[in-house]
C-alpha cells in the first residue's frame, strides 16, 4: 500500500512543509522596494502554473491517444486532466491578482499576460461548454479531443509568446526588467527551499486529484455500458 500510494504521501508532506516553512522563511527586501511579506505568494501562484501545465499536456497527450484508437477511457483522462488545470488556472490567476493588488496597485491592470491568461482559461472554458452541449458521447470525445488540441496550442501564444512580445509589468514581457514585484532574480536561496518543494507537491497534488475523478468518471463509465 504505501509503494503504490508514496506520491501521494509525499505531495501532502511536500505542501505541508510548504504551506508552513513557506511562512517563515526569510525573504528579501531591499530598501525602498515595497516586497516585504508579498513575495510569499511565489511558493503558491508559480507552482500552481507549473501543475496547470502539467495536467493540460497530461490532457492534449490523450486527446491525441484517444483520435488514433477511440478509446472511452483515454477521452476520461483527457477531460479530467484538462478540468484540474483549469481549475489550478483560474487559483493562478486568482492569486496572481492578489499579488498584483500590491506591487501594481490593483488587482486588474489590463497588462498582456493577465489579458493571456484570461483568454487561454476561457478556450478551456469553451472547451467544456462544447463536449456539453453535445449528446452524441462518440461525437462529444471526438470534437473534444480536436478542441483540446486546438487549446493546448493556444497556451503558448497567449501565455509565453504575445506578452513577451508587448510592455508588460510580468517579469518576461518587454519593461518587466527590474519589476521589484515579480522578478525572479528577487529569489534567495532560502526562497528555493521552499519553491522547489512547492513545484512538486502542487504538481503531485494536481495528479493525485485528475486521477480521483479519472477513477469516479470509469465508474460511471461502466455503470452506463452495463446498462
Amino acid at each position: 500500500m504505501i509503494r503504490k500510494s508514496w506520491w501521494k504521501i509525499a505531495s501532502f508532506v511536500l505542501l505541508l512543509y510548504t504551506c508552513t516553512y513557506g511562512f517563515f522563511v526569510p525573504v528579501p527586501s531591499p530598501p525602498g522596494v515595497p516586497l516585504k511579506e508579498t513575495i510569499r505568494n511565489l511558493f503558491f501562484h508559480v507552482p500552481m502554473w507549473i501543475a496547470m501545465m502539467v495536467c493540460f499536456s497530461v490532457s492534449v497527450v490523450y486527446a491525441i491517444k484517444y483520435l488514433r484508437k477511440q478509446d472511452p477511457v483515454s477521452d476520461v483522462y483527457s477531460t479530467e486532466f484538462a478540468r484540474t488545470g483549469t481549475v489550478l488556472g483560474v487559483l493562478g490567476l486568482l492569486t496572481g491578482m492578489i499579488w498584483a493588488n500590491y506591487q501594481w496597485g490593483k488587482p486588474w491592470s489590463g497588462d498582456p499576460k493577465q489579458n493571456g491568461t484570461a483568454i487561454a482559461l476561457l478556450i478551456y472554458f469553451a472547451y467544456f461548454v462544447v463536449k456539453g452541449s453535445l449528446q452524441d458521447e462518440e461525437k462529444q470525445a471526438r470534437i473534444g479531443a480536436v478542441y483540446n488540441i486546438f487549446a493546448f496550442f493556444m497556451l503558448f501564444p497567449t501565455l509565453w509568446i504575445l506578452p513577451r512580445l508587448t510592455e508588460s509589468l510580468h517579469p518576461g514581457g518587454q519593461g518587466s526588467e527590474g519589476n521589484p514585484g515579480l522578478n525572479p532574480k528577487d529569489t534567495t536561496m532560502h526562497m528555493r527551499t521552499v519553491m522547489y518543494p512547492a513545484f512538486l507537491g502542487w504538481t503531485l497534488l494536481s495528479v493525485w486529484i485528475s486521477s480521483l475523478r479519472v477513477r469516479l468518471s470509469i465508474i460511471k463509465l461502466k455503470q452506463l455500458n452495463h446498462e
